[in-house]
């Protein structure tokens, strides 16, 4: 009986020792949890604060690209600004250099225009004191010609270029008509009476009327300055002129009266 209690004993002190020693077991992880948790949650702030900071450092580095991008396209526009800088400064050289060289034509045309507008005026002299010398043929037209030349020269809304135009086409129209045959219709003075008669015009070389009815004909002597009365068997090759100056008959020969010059008839004579 005494050996079962004490075994009896030892079972049940053994049951009594050993939620005693379990409890022991169980207390030493809890409190190494705890000792734990202070460092798993500073890590876990440090892990916290380490993403936060790549996540800064993501956009700082984000932002150096963006801004290194941007400083490459301003870099790129100052660039194409430097040359387009350039470009200007170069036309800007060549507008003043033109301005330069516009002055200085405009100086250059003031200054021809002060010398050629005198040259004009001589000219202009020269063509009245010719065509009052001239043959009298056209002499209406002619001075109405040299009329309009003077009332222009005093034009002030007249360009110089066009003036000088004007007074060169009238000297070249003087010039033509010592190159051309003409047939035109006037009036002339004969026997104290005037008259409807046919001019008939050879360069300067003749000048001839002939009356409507062919009754009379005269011829201008330039060196007596005066006119003559032409033989009537003249009469036929002057009406064949008048037609060939009217484009009425083709060009021929023609057999016209003519006065000699003076000076050549006296050299031929000296001879």
């Amino acid at each position: 009986m005494k050996f079962i209690t004490s075994a009896g004993a030892f079972v049940l002190s053994s049951a009594l020792f050993l939620p005693a020693q379990t409890t022991a077991a169980y207390a030493a992880p809890i409190q190494e949890q705890d000792k734990l948790e202070p460092v798993v949650e500073e890590a876990s702030s440090i892990n916290q604060s380490a993403r936060q900071s790549q996540l800064t450092i993501d956009q700082i580095s984000d932002n150096m690209q963006e801004r290194l991008q941007q400083y490459k396209r301003i870099m790129k526009e100052i660039d194409g600004l430097k040359v387009y800088t350039a470009q200007l400064e170069q036309q800007i050289g060549n507008q003043q250099q033109e301005k330069q060289d516009i002055n200085d034509s405009i100086d250059k045309v003031s200054y021809v225009e002060r010398q050629i507008t005198p040259l004009m005026l001589r000219m202009i002299d020269s063509l009245e004191s010719f065509v009052e010398l001239d043959v009298p043929f056209l002499e209406t037209e002619r001075n109405e010609r040299l009329a309009q030349l003077n009332d222009l020269m005093e034009r002030a809304n007249v360009d110089v270029s066009e003036k000088f135009r004007r007074v060169m086409e009238a000297y070249q129209i003087e010039a033509d008509y010592g190159r051309n045959i003409e047939a035109y219709t006037a009036e002339h003075e004969i026997n104290g009476q005037q008259q409807d008669v046919t001019f008939l015009r050879i360069g300067r070389v003749a000048l001839i009327y002939k009356t409507r009815d062919g009754q009379h004909l005269g011829i201008w002597n330039q060196q007596e300055r005066n006119w003559q009365e032409l033989d009537s068997k003249h009469l036929p090759a002057v009406e064949e002129a008048i037609r060939i100056a009217r484009k009425q008959l083709a060009p021929d020969m023609l057999m016209m009266p003519v006065f000699a010059n003076k000076a050549a008839t006296n050299s031929a004579a000296g001879q």
